[in-house]
């Protein structure tokens, strides 16, 4: 598997320079016909992606990230177009000046080249990750789990279609789904230009530690929301459930709630209904054990120990702090957080302010939900992950984190002495 792999790379790098040639108006032409026949073959992709379900116990936290149907195919399909519609990010002057001796010395924006994405059971990454390489010039190597076999070789034959009416077909890699393809993509030098890990931290800590080519770090999402002394209490229960409960298999949703001691009598109503409604297991600590005794569920209510922090639940789980201050909150944050996504629900501006400014986290709110990290909700057209690192990308990664530049020098004949 590995010579073969190999020499897959070697083609895939080879024909990434094709795209180099393509104009902007081509390469949408080409996403709306991968859009249009991405529901053609709905019944095709289905079918394959019920084969991965079969395999999977319906009860495991990534069922719902692997599950397609009708409705996610066509929101899928609007992503593409949206991303399709999106202006050329390549051949842009980012920088421009002209020395005294004439050289004209431009900065402009160019690909990357081939980006390597390894992610875990989400077949929606995969229609995502080759629509932005592609509208950015980028050919694209999938490194998809065993989870979620059959729905991406499903998906990528579909791409490949419509990419082999513009001999573009090599531009798109679906690597072998077993574990051992992974060390060779990892270590391709020179025919990977950076990798992208999605998934969970023991995936992207074994690529950090296993990669000698350049890697952007998207880690997982342990996301806090604090209401504050001077929470509004209908907003506070809005985006506490919409946060917890919209969607709890993926990275933006709600891990921890940490309240002000002096908002305890308000924690029912906060949570009011996650229990009868969602089945939502709270791990409370023991002054918020204490208040929701009475109120909430006894059975999905478990006194939290000191491990029930700094979890990525990624189900109907929740833990709950209590804290006697904002300087508190921000501690436990900090201790806690993996820099993905920070709530405060306040109306004090000075409160919100402070906490704006200290958190630190690829995104920061204020008396809204952690729902919204996402590339599409950012004006990105779609993402291909979210970065908690500091270095080239922070946050949702769009069109523009995913291109670099070069120096380009215009002379007439300048020598430098």
């Amino acid at each position: 598997m590995e010579k073969q792999l190999i020499e897959q790379l070697e083609a895939i790098q080879s024909a990434s320079r094709k795209l180099i040639a393509i104009s902007g108006d081509q390469k949408k032409k080409i996403l709306n016909e991968v859009a249009d026949l991405a529901l053609a073959k709905e019944i095709i992709i289905l079918e394959a992606n019920q084969k991965d379900l079969d395999r999977m116990d319906p009860t495991d936290p990534k069922y719902d990230r692997l599950l397609l149907n009708a409705s996610r195919l066509q929101s899928i399909a609007s992503d593409m177009r949206r991303v399709a519609e999106l202006p050329n990010p390549l051949g842009k002057v980012l920088d421009e000046h002209v020395k005294e001796n004439g050289l004209r010395i431009a900065r402009i924006s160019v690909p990357i080249g081939v980006i390597g994405v390894v992610y875990e059971s989400r077949p929606n990454v995969t229609f995502d990750v080759f629509a932005l390489t592609f509208k950015t010039g980028n050919a694209c190597v999938l490194k998809g789990s065993r989870d979620a076999a059959d729905s991406n070789e499903a998906i990528v034959s579909v791409i490949r279609e419509v990419l082999s009416k513009y001999g573009l077909e090599d531009t798109v890699l679906l690597a072998p789904a077993e574990r051992e393809a992974l060390p060779v993509i990892l270590t391709a030098e020179g025919l990977v230009d950076c990798i992208i890990p999605r998934g969970s931290q023991g995936l992207i800590d074994f690529v950090r530690k296993n990669a000698s080519i350049p890697v952007i770090e998207t880690g997982a999402g342990i996301v806090h929301t604090y209401v504050d002394v001077d929470a509004d209490l209908a907003k506070a229960k809005a985006i506490v459930q919409n946060a917890k409960t919209r969607r709890v298999s993926v990275c933006n949703a709600l891990d921890c709630l940490i309240i002000h001691k002096d908002r305890l009598t308000d924690l029912s109503a906060i949570v009011q209904g996650m229990d009868a409604e969602y089945a939502v297991e709270i791990h409370a600590d023991q002054l918020s054990f204490e208040a929701l005794q009475s109120s909430y569920d006894q059975k999905l209510l478990i006194a939290a120990d000191v491990d029930d922090f700094g979890i990525e639940w990624l189900s109907h789980k929740m833990s709950i702090k209590v804290v006697n201050s904002l300087t508190e909150a921000l501690d436990h944050i900090a201790q806690y957080s993996s820099k993905h996504s920070e709530a405060i629900v306040s109306e004090n501006l000075e409160t919100v302010e402070l906490f704006l400014q200290q958190v630190d986290a690829a995104c920061v709110y204020s008396n809204a939900s952690t729902a919204f990290s996402d590339g599409g909700e950012f004006g990105l057209g779609a993402e291909i992950g979210i970065s908690t690192q500091k270095l080239h990308a922070r946050g949702p990664m769009g069109l523009r984190e995913i291109t670099s530049y070069k120096w380009v020098v215009r002379g007439d004949g300048q020598v430098r002495g």
